[in-house]
């Protein structure tokens, strides 16, 4: 009889964790996978047993970066930044949350309405309406220990440019301000994840080029296009100072109409100051990132181009 009573038991207890496993399984947002972190005793105290940070202390109630706010328990996307507003009350304040990504529960007061985390049910504050705070009407008022924040990937752009030797090249458009990156590689070939022998086999047809990643809040295509035209030397025909062949032709690969009209217009006004220039505009198209030993060249050895140097060639 005993026996029969503990298997009673041990299947209850089965059938409710796998009830509560469900429960957590609807729980989730958007597809994101909880991993819940270990929390410190004051993040405890707010989050699992539903407490409140003191009033203007807490690390967000006056911070303003662009960025997501997550839950610091299990990492699931609450707010957006671009829902945030200074409400006076001294905790980050929230005129809307993320799709799904709050739930409303009775507050044990019997007057207030908790929100919580709808991922891992965490304790994030209160929900209040017809304040009048703003067009919303809703201020989800958060505890900012209950939250990370995230902040938004700077908007970025890619340019390319071939201009003799990629070294050179790609060292002058790391130092300029604005970009996060500049990579050596292969552009304009056939042939598929070529490598530098074969390139300068000249039997690829490709250049070797770079590839800038920039913020265009930061430095324009039109700065960066100037830049290429002082580096190297538009107006010879496939070289560039002592590197003679295909591979070293210069060209402006643009990656749109508007990137193609803004070194169409460049070269029309260095032709307007008497020089031919020789540099082709051609679509970007497959870029392939050269071999490891070609990146950061001149960084890694510790000196400077022998066949890149700024000529300013334009007057303004």
């Amino acid at each position: 009889m005993m026996r029969h009573h503990t298997l009673v038991m041990v299947l209850v207890a089965g059938a409710a964790i796998l009830v509560l496993m469900m429960a957590k399984a609807e729980t989730m947002v958007d597809g994101e996978e909880e991993t819940m972190r270990q929390l410190t005793a004051e993040e405890a105290r707010v989050i699992l047993q539903k407490g409140t940070e003191r009033a203007f202390t807490g690390e967000y109630w006056d911070h303003h970066e662009d960025g997501t706010y997550r839950c610091r328990q299990c990492g699931a996307t609450l707010f957006s930044s671009g829902h945030k507003f200074d409400s006076g009350c001294g905790w980050p304040s929230f005129d809307d949350a993320e799709p799904g990504a709050v739930k409303e529960v009775p507050d044990a007061d019997g007057r207030r309405t908790e929100i919580v985390c709808a991922a891992c049910g965490g304790h994030l504050g209160h929900v209040f309406r017809g304040e009048g705070l703003t067009p919303a009407d809703t201020r989800h008022c958060v505890n900012s220990i209950s939250m990370t924040f995230e902040p938004a990937s700077p908007p970025s752009e890619k340019a390319y440019f071939a201009g003799g030797c990629f070294w050179g090249v790609e060292f002058w458009f790391e130092k300029e301000p604005g970009v996060s990156a500049a990579v050596s590689g292969y552009m304009g070939g056939g042939t598929e994840r070529p490598s530098y022998a074969e390139v300068c086999s000249g039997t690829t047809g490709h250049v070797e080029s770079v590839e800038v990643t920039f913020d265009p809040t930061v430095v324009s295509y039109e700065t960066l296009a100037r830049l290429f035209f002082e580096i190297h030397d538009p107006t010879q025909v496939e070289r560039q100072g002592p590197d003679v062949g295909t591979q070293y032709r210069s060209v402006v690969f643009y990656a749109s109409d508007e990137q193609r009209q803004v070194a169409e217009s460049l070269i029309a006004r260095l032709e307007e100051r008497g020089y031919n220039v020789a540099t082709r505009l051609e679509p970007a198209t497959t870029f392939w990132r050269a071999e490891d030993y070609h990146q950061d060249y001149y960084t890694h050895k510790g000196s400077t181009p022998y066949c890149h140097a700024r000529v300013r060639r334009f007057s303004d």
